[in-house]
């Protein structure tokens, strides 16, 4: 994958990825997953209609900075005071669109992936309850998964160490897409159905609808 890839909006690259893999280097390991969920926010520069349910929609900030770097580069947010997500930087330096990568199949490094995942468990959690369609469902799961965090990762290259970007091999049989999931007010309803699938896919997490967000 190269920079090309990442220089349209993220409307546009969101449902590209789907398929495509990502995966990170550690010294504890390596884990790859194929994306299978993704959501496109559009924020300051992007053309189109304003989303409110984006983190850059009005101002460049410390928290969001990475987000007006050049296509093709890592932002990574704490959310919730509990988990991480991941987040590729897509259009023109300056320009803040990207795509949350919600879920994934992991293909290499399941192991460890699954050790990573039971240390945010209870302790003494049965590790024959944490199923391989879970390892990496949901964004908090899958940054998880992976090992990716805000102090070491957010702003960095995805097109070099530690992380592993690959094309798609084959498209999808069938793509759906919806509002987000738990975005709250109106950029969570059917007016931004910028939330992309593989239908059918076990590994793509449950739609719950945020706060005062509309419906169709």
């Amino acid at each position: 994958m190269d920079r090309e890839f990442f220089a349209a909006d993220a409307l546009e690259v969101a449902p590209r990825l789907l398929g495509a893999v990502i995966g990170l280097s550690s010294p504890e390991g390596t884990v790859r997953l194929r994306i299978t969920e993704v959501e496109a926010y559009m924020g300051m520069g992007s053309s189109g209609r304003y989303d409110p349910g984006s983190h850059s929609k009005d101002r460049k900030t410390q928290r969001n900075a990475s987000m007006f770097l050049g296509p093709g580069h890592a932002y990574v947010y704490f959310s919730y005071g509990m988990h991480f997500a991941l987040n590729l930087v897509c259009s023109p330096a300056g320009i803040a669109s990207g795509v949350l990568i919600r879920s994934g199949e992991i293909i290499d490094g399941r192991e460890l992936a699954r050790e990573r995942r039971l240390r945010k468990r209870p302790s003494g959690t049965d590790p024959a309850t944490l199923l391989d369609r879970d390892l990496a469902r949901g964004p908090g799961n899958l940054a998880a998964a992976l090992g990716v965090n805000r102090p070491q990762h957010d702003g960095l290259d995805l097109l070099a160490a530690p992380f592993i970007v690959e094309t798609r091999t084959r498209v999808p049989a069938a793509i759906a897409s919806g509002p987000r999931v738990g975005v709250a007010g109106i950029a969570g309803g059917p007016q931004f159905p910028w939330r992309f699938w593989i239908s059918g896919n076990k590994s793509v997490s449950a739609f719950k609808p945020g706060r005062n967000a509309p419906r169709a």
